[in-house]
Order: structure tokens, then sequence, then C-alpha cells
């Protein structure tokens, strides 16, 4: 039986979206329930796939497209290429996932010019008929031919200047008969023609529309919003139905919620008299669908109550688009919508509260970039501003940054390290690269669903739309607003939620977690299994944490609290020290200091475990470099020369004495690889005496904290294991001091000697090390360095980012971890672990802490927890919560 790859609206169904793609699959489903649906066919993504493999139509499918037109012409009673009343229909993309603006469409099919003027005749509309015909010939010219769609927006700025028309709508027929002829000059300038044949319009303008999924910018969503490159796209063939026929007919996007705010309300935009792209292009300023109301009340009525049947059926917010042909309403495309973080927990959290979706379901409806979107700044109110310009408040948060006209400017700006505000006229698909790249988009011309306000809303990013009062010029390079005259570089603060643009930098704030996002965090809570800890190297990022919900500490680096002014000094003398005495008597002046962290830590994280590595880096991190100090060196000997007193050549030759002598000690401890050299516990083995003061510091501080009436649980974390033999020398150590200061105190506190797992070798023999280790935390940053032989310092800059491109690796193993590679010593590490020590407790402390893919590997291999940064807390809680939901079955 031949393979079947077209399919009638009433043939499919919302679950047929692999194979219908989301747009062709919620046809068929709007079609099933009854709704105004036009009549229409899809074909299937798997042709798709098909087409790449052979670079042509496989076989059999354009015979099926001629029989589903003809039944089509059956249906409409209409012919296509017919010269009476001929049938038209729309071309149109559909990837089984939402990819909004990403690949191309095709609207109007079918006109040449004789139907043009059947069409003409048939709707007694001779402006609509050629209204049409330009619009067909200028989205062929640019999405089947490859005619930059600018070259067309030239010749019609120029006929609408000759007709004195501020918009295309005041254009009259005579005009947009030039316009079409002009048009076709355009296309025949490039060696092309218009094709005539309306079959030929349609074979060219599917397998455009197939090879759209791999244009530059569908590639590019993809990467952003890890989208598989193999899933194609499906073609949905749809009887054209017309919103340019004139005042009683429209085009519009209509939200069931507002995507902004989350707001319960029919939400949108419409124009008269224009066709769908006119909406979505932000080319004419669209009025909100209330006032729909006023214009056509019976119409506003039906769209209003098909919006609720759609948001009950789908339960979910639905981002709709409907065309309206003298007053009949007909809806084109209904999929989930869009929407801002804010708007993604008040939706999820409301729609449980309506009975509508479960609790389970509504974590599952917030991803985990939309909470750290709600960790964004916003602007303080309390600040001066200078207001610069008023647009829509496309999509909220603040962000401050340097203009910038061109996204690939804007993408190599980002590179280096430079916050920038792409600012454009109005966004088109092609710059998703850039605005993946700016902190915020501003744009002068568009509305609440134009490109730039829909592809903003969806990464989260700040942006500011129709901002009419400010004009570009990108030929210049140069934004005017209120008097003023911007370039690139010059610095601007935008504020998606209200709107406004600053000049210059204003201050930005960050948010506090409540309301809504309060309620699905404690619903995460209740649903997770992974325990949730922070990574804190100072008591202020511990309380941060606590107030996101961390239920302790995860990682405490010691070796960020010797940096300090006061204590640096005491650092580098105990480096510099010559023998264990002078060393001890360094470290006595830090053990106070020491002890009052500890203090603050366990005072903070009252009632949850406190994880304190032991020192790790080498010591050399702790002196100025050898360069530094050779520069100091050769300034010093040249000051001497220049010398007058006595007096003033002792002061001189005594600092390069001292200064020579750091250079000694730095040349001692010159490492090749200090990664792979002198530091973790192969430092605490050779001079014990680091490692005793602060364990010494830490049972010192966890007495005076108990004895004020607080539970406190510390964590020992010895680092870079990778010999159980290694654990055993300074466990045995470190318990002598840990019970002499218990006894010196007078308590006994709970604490655990564990070790963080960061050498493959720690991993293998796990079985070994856990029979004296009673916790293991995997540090994800240096286990993947050393698993895969990456240096983390440089293979980001030099090759990383190009394996990803390039596809020979899915994601950098320093962001996810490598669940086939180091996620396999892991799993290896936990199982040998438990069959020695069956309550071993098992965390995370590494950079992918945070990371939700890390985090659900993490719930599959059995964890106890993670630990992430302070502000990625919320995230992980989420994140586990959802890893439960979706693997509460297979468990």
């Amino acid at each position: 039986m031949a393979k079947k790859y077209v399919y009638f609206f009433e043939e499919g169904s919302a679950k047929m979206k692999d194979l219908l793609g989301g747009k062709g699959a919620n046809l068929c489903e709007m079609k099933r329930i009854g709704l105004p649906v036009p009549e229409g066919f899809v074909i299937t993504t798997e042709a798709c796939k098909e087409f790449f493999e052979k670079n042509d139509f496989p076989e059999g499918l354009w015979e099926e497209v001629l029989r589903a037109m003809a039944e089509l012409e059956r249906r409409t009673g209409k012919k296509f290429g017919g010269e009476d009343n001929p049938l038209l229909v729309s071309v149109r993309s559909g990837a089984p996932i939402s990819m909004p603006g990403m690949m191309d469409t095709i609207l109007n099919l079918g006109l040449n010019d004789k139907t043009v003027e059947g069409l003409a005749k048939a709707t007694n509309n001779p402006r609509f008929a050629y209204d049409s015909y330009r619009r067909l010939i200028q989205m062929f010219g640019n999405v089947v031919l490859g005619i930059e769609h600018n070259e067309f927006e030239d010749v019609l700025d120029k006929i609408k200047k000759k007709y004195n028309a501020k918009q295309d709508v005041d254009l009259d027929v005579n005009a947009l008969k030039e316009v079409v002829k002009e048009f076709k000059k355009v296309i025949e300038k490039h060696g092309k023609n218009f094709p005539q044949d309306p079959y030929e319009q349609l074979r060219m303008a599917i397998r455009a529309v197939f090879e759209s999924w791999n244009n530059e910018r569908a590639i590019v969503y993809r990467r952003i919003n890890n989208i598989p490159d193999d899933m194609g796209t499906a073609v949905n063939i749809v009887t054209m139905v017309f919103g340019n026929m004139g005042n009683d007919s429209a085009t519009g996007v209509a939200f069931t919620r507002n995507p902004s705010t989350g707001e319960k309300e029919l939400y949108g935009e419409y124009l008269v008299n224009a066709q769908g792209e006119d909406v979505v292009a932000g080319i004419r300023t669209p009025k909100p669908v209330s006032e729909l109301a006023n214009e056509m009340p019976e119409v506003y009525d039906q769209l209003k109550n098909i919006a609720e049947i759609l948001e009950k059926h789908y339960r979910d917010m639905q981002d709709i688009e409907f065309t309206i042909e003298r007053r009949k309403l007909y809806i084109l495309q209904t999929r989930t919508g869009k929407r801002t973080a804010k708007a993604a927990v008040k939706i999820a959290v409301d729609m449980v509260n309506e009975g509508l979706i479960t609790k389970e379901e509504a974590i599952l409806r917030v991803e985990p970039r939309h909470i750290d979107t709600l960790l964004h700044p916003s602007v303080d109110p309390k600040a001066e501003k200078v207001v610069i310009g008023k647009g829509l408040n496309a999509s909220p948060g603040a962000a401050v940054g340097k203009i910038v006209f061109d996204p690939d400017r804007a993408v190599e700006l980002a590179e280096k390290g430079e916050d920038v505000i792409l600012v454009r006229p109005e966004t088109t698909p092609d710059d998703i690269h850039g605005m993946a790249a700016a902190k915020g988009i501003l744009t002068s011309r568009g509305g609440m669903t134009s490109h730039a306000a829909v592809v903003a809303r969806a990464m989260g990013k700040p942006a500011v739309v129709g901002c009419e009062e400010i004009k570009i010029d990108l030929k210049t390079g140069k934004m005017f607003a209120r008097g003023k005259v911007y370039k690139e570089g010059d610095i601007i603060t935008i504020d998606g939620t209200s709107g406004e643009v600053y000049d210059g930098k204003v201050p930005l704030i960050m948010p506090e977690i409540g309301g809504e996002l309060d309620i699905l965090l404690h619903w995460a809570d209740e649903i997770r299994k992974l325990g949730v800890r922070a990574n804190a190297d100072t008591p202020e990022q511990a309380k941060k944490a606590r107030e996101f919900g961390a239920e302790g500490i995860g990682l405490a680096r010691t070796e960020h609290m010797f940096f300090g002014e006061d204590r640096l000094p005491i650092m580098q003398e105990m480096i510099m020290a010559r023998d264990e005495k002078e060393r001890r008597a360094a470290l006595n002046k830090l053990l106070p200091m020491q002890r009052e962290d500890f203090v603050e830590f366990f005072r903070v994280m009252e009632g949850y475990p406190v994880i304190i590595r032991l020192l790790d880096p080498p010591l050399h991190e702790f002196l100025p470099s050898r360069e530094e100090l050779r520069d100091e060196i050769e300034e010093l000997k040249y000051k001497l020369k220049e010398a007058k007193s006595p007096k003033e050549i002792d002061e001189i030759m005594e600092k390069i004495n001292e200064k020579k002598k750091i250079l000694s000690v730095v040349n001692n401890l010159h490492e090749f690889n200090p990664m792979l050299g002198f530091r973790g516990c192969r430092l605490g083995i050779i001079y014990p005496e680091i490692y005793e003061m602060q364990v010494r510091a830490i049972i010192q501080a966890a007495a005076q904290v108990k004895k004020e009436g607080r539970e406190i649980y510390p964590e020992i974390m010895i680092p870079l294991v990778g010999h159980v033999n290694e654990l055993r020398i300074l466990r045995e150590k470190l318990e002598r001091v840990a019970k002499e200061e218990m006894e010196k105190e007078g308590v006994e506190i709970k604490y655990m000697f564990g070790t963080m797992i960061e050498v493959p070798r720690a991993a293998l023999t796990a079985d070994e090390i856990a029979e004296v280790a009673e916790f293991f935390s995997f540090g994800t940053n240096d286990l993947t360095q050393m698993t895969f032989g990456f240096s983390r310092d440089d293979a980001e800059a030099k090759f990383l980012r190009k394996y990803v491109e390039m596809g020979i690796l899915p994601e950098d193993p320093f962001k996810s971890v490598d669940r086939k590679g180091v996620g396999k010593l892991m799993k290896m590490c936990i199982e040998l672990g438990r069959k020695t020590r069956p309550d071993l407790e098992v965390g995370i402390c590494g950079e992918q802490g945070g990371d939700p893919n890390t985090i659900e590997f993490c719930h599959i291999i059995g964890l106890n927890y993670v630990s992430c940064s302070p502000y990625r807390v919320p995230i992980a809680r989420l994140a586990a919560a959802q890893a439960a939901v979706k693997h509460k079955k297979e468990e």
C-alpha cells in the first residue's frame, strides 16, 4: 500500500502533531469540534524528511496533492487557475513544535494576470484583487525566488509617495496595478520570472516551505530552544479567506489570556482591510481586539466564545489567528500561546485554582528559564530617569546596554562580553541571532503581536515595541529621540514592563519571590524528591539562598574567604613560612577569622546541613604572578638608580629583597598544569596543619552556635581525593582535631566527613572510598575536565562552541552534564558507593547543578540533592519537581 502523504482536515486530530505539525494537527482538531475553519489539507512531516533525503518530492506526493486540489475545487465550487471565480490557497509551514515566524508562508497562491481579473469580477472589488496579487508577487519573490524583501518595499514606498498615500490601504486600484507591474520588474531584474501557471506556483511554494526548515533563522531558533533538527515541517494548503476585502473585513491575532500578565481576558490585535502578515510584520499599528466589540459586535461575541471553547478544550492559553471576510469569522490557527515568565506562572496557578489542570500539570507548564527571567532586574522606581520614548510594553523586565542597529553586530559585541540593546524599526525572523545575543529589544514599529514582541516574550527578553516617536535610520546608524541623536555604542535603558525608554544607564533592582511564583514553588517542593542546596562563599550569599528556598549549603569554598584585604597578607605569610612552626603561627591568626565565617554560615542555615570544602586551590593563587613580581622588581631597580639618600636606597633594597623572596616561593610553587598539581587533599597531606586549622574553626563555630540553642549540621568535605588512602590519612588526623575541640567546648556536634568526586579514579573506586567517606559530592566541573581532557578555561573560547555547532557534541558539557560519559561515571560511582555504605549521602555541586537537564539526570540516578548558585535555587526547585513528575510512572 502506497504511503499516505496528504490528510484533509477532517482526517486528522491534535494527537497527530508529529506527523501533521502543530498548525495542521490543530486545524484538524478545530474542524473536528465544529469551529469555522476554511477547507484544506496537510502534507506530512514524513514527506519533508523524504524530500531532504532525495532533494525532491517523494514518489506519489505530487499526484496526491493534485487529487486533493481537485477535491478542494469540488468542495468550494471554485477552480484553481479558473478565470471566473478562482480558487486561491495559502501554503503555510507548521513544525511539530511551534517556531513562530521562523519558516515560510505564501498567501493568495493561484493568482496570475488572468485570474486576478476573474477575482475582481467575482468579488466586484478590483482594488482587493490587485492588492492580493501584489502581495502574492512580493511573498513569492521573497520566499520562493530568494529576492530581498526590502527591494519590494522600496518600490512600494516610491509608489506611495507618488500617489500621496500614507499607508498601503490608501493605494487605489490603479496604483496597485502599477505596483504589480513594478514588482514583476524587480523579479525580472534578477533574471527570473513570476510563474503564471498556478500549479507551477504551488509546486515551487511547497518546495520552498520544505526548504525553509533549514533556513538560517530556523536553525538558530532550534539551537536556542533545543528543538531537534530531524523533525521536519508539515505544509498546510488552506483555502484563502480574505481580510482585505474592505472595511467589513479584518485579520488579527488573539490570546485567550493576556500573554504579558496572565490576566484572564481576551487579548490581541486586529487590522481592518488587511491580511495576516500585516499584523505580525508590524508594518501597520493594529487596534486592540476589544475595539472589535464596537466595530463588529456579533463577530466579537463569536470570537470570544470560540476563545473560551479552545482554552477549555486544550486546557491551556491559546494563541489564535483569525480572519473576518465580509463579517464572517474564520479561525486559521490555534496553538499554545507564547507567554512571559510572569504570565506563565500566573496562568499555571490560576488554571489549577479554576480546576482546569492539576498541580503536576502546572509544574510542567512553567519552563525553568521562566523562573530565571522572573529573577531578572527591573528599573529602580526611586532612580532619576530621563524618558526618551514610550512604546508598548511587549515583554517585561529591564535591560541596560549599548545601542546596536545590526543583529550581526549584536552577536559580535555580546561575544566580547558587552551588554547590547538591539534597536530596529521592526524585527524580522532573520534577526533571531541578534535578538538572542541582546539584553533587550527596542523597535519603532509593530504591536503586541509583532515578531519582536512574540519572540522576545518566548526568549524572556525585555522588549519595547511600536515606539513611534523614536526614529531609526539604519543607513546612517542613528536613532533620533526627543531632540537627541543616538549612535551605536550609546547607552540606553529599556523597561519592558512600562514600555518606557530611558537615556543612559538607570539603576536596576532584583526582584523577590512572592505571589503566584511562591505558590508554584511550594507545589514543586511537595512533589520533588531531590533536595536543593546552594553553593555560597559568604554569609550574605547563604542568606539570599535561604530566601530563595535552599535547604542547606552544598558547597562553601573556603579559599574565597582568604582573599579579603585583612586576610590575604596573613595567607601569604603562611605560604612564605620557612617551617611548620612559622606556618602554624600564621594559621593561628587566620583561625578566629575562619571561625567567624562559619558561625555566620551556621546561623543563617540553622537546621540545615552546611558542606564546607577544605582548602582546594594551589597555593600560588594567593601570591602575585611571576610576571607581576618581575615587573615590580625591575621598576624598583630603576627607582634605585634615581635614589638620592642612603635611607631611600635602604628602603628600596628592602622592598627588592622582599619581592625576590616572594618570587623565589612563586618559582618553587610553579607548576606546568596547576589543576593537576599540588592542590586539594595533596596540600592537606603535605601540610596537615592547614586542614587542622580549618576543622578546628568549623567545630569551634558549631559549638558556639549550638550553645545559642540552634541545630546545626556541619559536613566537612575533603577535595580532590583519587585514592582511599589519601582520605583515610586525612580523616584520622582531622577526627582527632574534631574530638579534641568538642571535649574543650563540652558539646557533642553531629558532623560528617566526605569527599568531592572530581577525579575519575575516585568514581571508579567509590566502593573503597565509601568505607571512609560518609558523603559524596560530585564536582562536575573538574570531573568533566578530567574525563574529556578539556581545559574548562580554554575549551569554550578555542573549540567547544564550534564542536556544538558542528554536532560533534550535543551541547557544552560544562553547562549540562554529559550523560553518556561523565554521567556513566556518576551512576557507577553511586552504585559502588552505596554497595559499601547504603545510607551514603550523594549530591552535586558543580556548575551543572543548576541546569534543568542535569537535575533531571540527578533525579534518575538517585542523588539526594543538587546544589547551585543562590539565584538558580528556584530554577532547581522547579526542575527537580518536573523530573519527579516526568519519571513518576517509571518509578
